[in-house]
């Protein structure tokens, strides 16, 4: 952005500043969370914890920290984001390679994912998405040209996400890959690329991530668990099993808020990974469209200013939303994919409804984003465009250009003929 861009951000009113509309549609997805983490985790904390509102407390403290975030996220200009895109890469890999040794990184499930700071664990993928996105929107904006016309262009980028890629697998977060890897492709598709060189980056993507799901063991088991659940209901297809016994519990309307059964025990992960299982058995397939409609609202708004900083030539920032619309849609589909028996069991959280206080930091940060590339956007001019003018008005012009300087040569003539046909007369009437 110019500094007289900058000068107009500054001029304009705080109220004008802020996307209101935006603003409204995350906190009441940001409200919906805090609602059903609060009724999908209480019998869980009172049991381990002994108190029942233990992870609600938590929530609104991870809340707190990713608004306090956020403001500081918004407070920096998007030119700053976008210069220092490399520096985010290098602390996304150094994030990625730190967790994966021994005695730092804390390993939960069977993945060493998290990083102890203090009293509070934290994802370092989470990050690693913030420092992609942005280093991602940075990249295509300055080298987009040279990405769809040589082949160096093309491969760099494919060489970075693919590091990260290979760093995510050790940990190993399988999903977190998916979801990283088809942002960034469907950020170069957005950007240009060759449709050649798109088909080629999504087979070999798709190649390769179906070739480890089936080589891993655990994976592979989770793929057939999900084509028949009940098969082995009581083992690995338990979790899935109860989490559809909940939505079927839930019929049109839902059993009512914190009257849900599959919570008291029976459904692992209620309260994360397989929240949106809890919605649907209480609030029914109403509440649960409601839900959705409001995440499809919230994407519709990231997309239509990610159209906006696109059509005035804000190439960073239009990238940087759109990357923030896919990552979040797509972890929202896998979600309730997951949760509702289409998709194998994989665990990502829903934005900004599953408890997760690395996710909520996260995506706080992602939303101040957004809303700070909104605020330099509006106050972008718009770019004159001309009206294309038709082809049949072109060729009338033409005609009417081509008689007006024919008409002279027409008079004259005419007035030749005038002055023989009376030298004819006169030549006829002396004889």
């Amino acid at each position: 952005m110019s500094s007289a861009t900058l000068k107009n951000t500054a001029a304009l009113p705080w109220q004008a500043r802020i996307d209101w509309t935006l603003l409204s549609l995350w906190w009441a997805v940001v409200s919906v969370g805090i609602i059903m983490i609060a009724s999908a985790s209480v019998s869980f904390a009172e049991a381990n914890y002994g108190d029942a509102w233990f992870y609600v407390k938590r929530h609104i403290v991870w809340l707190g920290l990713g608004i306090g975030g956020g403001i500081l996220v918004a407070a920096i200009p998007t030119h700053l984001w976008s210069n220092h895109g490399g520096w985010l890469l290098i602390l996304a890999l150094l994030l990625l390679m730190v967790v994966l040794v021994p005695g730092i990184g804390r390993k939960v499930n069977g993945s060493q994912r998290w990083l102890q700071l203090g009293p509070l664990t934290f994802q370092a993928s989470e990050a690693v998405k913030f420092c992609t996105i942005v280093f991602f929107a940075s990249y295509l904006a300055r080298r987009g040209a040279e990405m769809r016309q040589q082949w160096r262009g093309f491969i760099k980028p494919v060489v970075v996400i693919g590091l990260i890629g290979l760093l995510l697998l050790l940990e190993p977060d399988f999903g977190t890959t998916v979801v990283l890897v088809a942002t960034v492709v469907a950020m170069m598709f957005l950007a240009g690329i060759k449709l050649f060189h798109f088909s080629l980056l999504v087979a070999a993507g798709a190649s390769g991530l179906a070739a480890i799901a089936v080589l891993s063991p655990y994976r592979m088991q989770r793929l057939i668990t999900f084509l028949d659940p009940w098969a082995d209901q009581f083992n690995s297809g338990y979790q899935l099993t109860q989490s559809l016994i909940a939505f079927g519990r839930g019929e049109w309307f839902g059993v009512g808020l914190g009257h849900s059964v599959q919570k008291l025990f029976y459904l692992p992960e209620a309260h994360t990974d397989f929240i949106f299982a809890i919605i649907a058995e209480e609030l029914g397939l109403i509440g649960s469209t409601i839900v959705m409609g409001l995440f499809a609202l919230l994407m519709v708004r990231l997309f239509s200013i990610a159209q906006q900083a696109i059509a005035k030539q804000a190439y960073f920032c239009g990238f940087a939303v759109f990357g923030i619309a896919i990552m979040m849609s797509g972890q929202a589909m896998i979600n309730i994919g997951v949760a509702s028996g289409f998709l194998p069991t994989k665990g990502l959280t829903l934005p900004f409804i599953s408890y997760g206080g690395s996710s909520l930091l996260v995506s706080c940060a992602l939303m101040a984003l957004v809303m700070r590339i909104h605020w330099e956007v509006k106050a972008l001019p718009e770019l004159a465009t001309e009206k294309p003018v038709k082809k049949t008005k072109q060729k009338a012009k033409k005609k009417a250009a081509q008689k007006q300087v024919k008409q002279p040569e027409q008079t004259v003539s005419a007035n030749d003929d005038v002055v023989v046909a009376e030298e004819l007369l006169e030549v006829a009437a002396n004889g």
